[in-house]
């Protein structure tokens, strides 16, 4: 018999503290970590974004027109403005969690967390420095 005992005035009971649905507002690196995550969604956006803007190069230049005025609207602009707000950060936590998640080793030594995370930051500038000059006319 599989029965569970009865329950009585000095049986134990378990302690299961209650979780609020807001648990990640008491620290700042519990709402860093939910605001890295749901700018995900951001990201999302400017892929969408991207695809549409090749779509519309490939339609010719009257479609390329119609998206370029289309993405001057307030909206799209205001939407963009905030997308790449979260995208950066998105990057910047990322690069600093970087370290912790590589744990490369030099000649049995463990590569210093800053040396990993400027190495993020350094491919990302020279990456940033290339579009630069490509869009610039370079």
């Amino acid at each position: 018999m599989n029965e569970k005992p009865a329950y009585t005035e000095f049986h134990p009971r378990w302690l299961r503290r209650r979780v609020s649905t807001y648990w990640w507002l008491e620290r700042l690196p519990f709402v860093a970590f939910i605001t890295r995550e749901l700018s995900s969604i951001f990201i999302v956006w400017f892929v969408l974004y991207l695809l549409l803007l090749v779509r519309a190069v490939g339609e010719g230049a009257a479609r390329y027109r119609e998206f370029l005025s289309w993405s001057a609207g307030p909206l799209i602009v205001l939407v963009n403005a905030v997308s790449l707000f979260f995208v950066v950060f998105h990057a910047v936590t990322w690069f600093n969690l970087a370290p912790q998640a590589i744990a490369m080793r030099v000649r049995g030594r463990r590569v210093p967390a800053l040396l990993i995370a400027g190495a993020n930051y350094a491919a990302w500038a020279v990456a940033t420095a290339v579009v630069a000059w490509l869009l610039l006319g370079g």
